[in-house]
This record gives structure tokens, sequence and C-alpha cells, in this order.
């Protein structure tokens, strides 16, 4: 029995020295609550995340090029392929994990019909999470843009604005506060949970559910062959991580898997 035990014992060690410590960036909201869920199922696969919450979309990127995270989960296809155009990172995508369909919020009206004549709606003020949010406003009627833009337009392509909307252009987080004095506010999910806002319930509208903007893992490109990573990815797209999205948001954030 003694021998027993010491061989249970020192397989624990030995597995506990093979585990592999990461750190994993997310932002506020569901994507910092799944991949505390995600720690747990990976956990027993020989991966300890450590998660860390950043309140913006600029940073997270930087931290991961620079080294300061070993991946983050928090972005779009799009907003990666910008972030990597513009600051040159060298990341890459790993995995799939959620689509958080944006919503159009307001304190002020129920419905989009009544939004008055020039009306103020605020914006994300990033490229591509504005550029989102434009393209929802013209698949709900409310402006016509430029043809060509693609998934980046700008206000500056507007084309037609019917309505004479005025455009309040702020930080991705800061939108929920826009409430209090804009008419009228697009939001991603994450920072609308994280403000107590329900998509379902609270929202005026919601993007369409054929939306292209699935969101990803995201690592170093010279690392992305490291046993780790797909191990994270295993554990992202694990059916216990599924049935804990499906159970707390409802519908309200869907799985790519």
């Amino acid at each position: 029995m003694l021998r027993l035990t010491t061989l249970v014992s020192a397989l624990a060690l030995s597995s506990a020295a093979m585990a592999q410590d990461i750190t994993v960036g997310v932002t506020p909201g569901e994507h910092g609550e799944i991949m505390e869920k995600v720690a747990e199922v990976a956990a027993p696969l020989g991966l300890n995340i450590r998660v860390i919450e950043f309140s913006d979309y600029v940073v997270p990127n930087q931290a991961l090029a620079d080294g300061d995270l070993d991946a983050n989960s928090f972005q779009h296809r799009p907003y990666l392929e910008n972030q990597m155009s513009d600051r040159g990172f060298a990341l890459v995508e790993a995995g799939t994990t959620i689509t958080t369909p944006m919503g159009v919020y307001s304190a002020r009206v129920d419905d989009l019909a009544d939004l008055p004549e020039g009306a103020q709606v605020a914006i994300p003020n990033d490229p591509t999470n504005g550029g989102r949010a434009l393209l929802i406003l013209q698949d709900l009627g409310l402006v016509t843009l430029t043809e060509g833009t693609g998934l980046v337009p700008s206000t500056l392509d507007i084309a037609e604005n019917p309505r004479g909307l005025r455009f309040l252009e702020l930080d991705a987080a800061q939108l929920p506060r826009a409430l209090e004095d804009a008419d009228a506010a697009v939001i991603n999910t994450n920072f609308a949970l994280a403000a107590g806002l329900s998509p379902r319930e609270d929202s005026i509208a919601m993007e369409k559910a054929d939306s292209p903007y699935v969101n990803i893992i995201v690592v170093q490109q010279d690392r992305a062959e490291e046993p780790w990573v797909q191990t994270l990815v295993q554990a992202y797209q694990s059916p216990e991580v599924k049935a804990f999205i499906d159970e707390t948001y409802e519908g309200a954030v869907i799985t790519s898997w």
C-alpha cells in the first residue's frame, strides 16, 4: 500500500511539473467569463490559464505582440486584420470562439422608427467596430453607405442619411454610458453585458445572425505550433464550455463550433 501511495504521489508531482502556465488576455463580460470556464476545463489537460482583463480593444494585441500575453480572446477576424495592417503585428488566429451580435440600445425610444430627426447615435470609434455599427444601421434602413467600402466604412462613407442622424464616436467600452446623453448607441455585446444590459430584452434592434464577425483566439505567429495552443483551443471548443455559454447567455452569445 505504501508503495502504491508513493507511486500515485510521484505521478501527481510529475503531472504538476509537466503542466504549462499561460496568460490569456480578454475584455470584460462574456469573453472573461467564458475564459474562466475554459481555464477549469484546461486544468486537467495540463494547461493552467491565468486570465487578465483589459478595458479596451487596443492593448490586448499590443500586449500579445510584446510577449506579455501568451494568447488573447476578445476580437473578431476583421478587427485582427485591421490591427495587423495598421500596426504590423505578427499574430495569427488559432481557433474560433463565439459570435456576439451587436445591438442598438436606447434609453429614450423603444423602436427605431421613433428616433427623431437629427437623433444622436453613438458608435465605437475604432475603425472595425465603428464600421460594423454603420453596416448594421444600413441593414436597418437608417443610412446608406457608399458601395465598395467593405467591412470598415466610416461616417465619411455615408451616402444617404435621410433622418440627419448625428454620430458620436466613442471608445467601445464607454458606449453604455452614452445612453444617458445620446438617443441611441450601437454596443458590442461584451460591453452591454458588463453594463447590465440584456441584448435580448434591452436592445431595440440586433445585428443579423449571419454576421462575418466570428471571434477568435489569437497567438503570436512563431508560437502557433506549440502544443499548448491546441490544448487551449480544445478546452475552449469543449462540450462543457458550449453548455456553459448556452445556459449563461441564452442566445445572446453564439458558439462557433
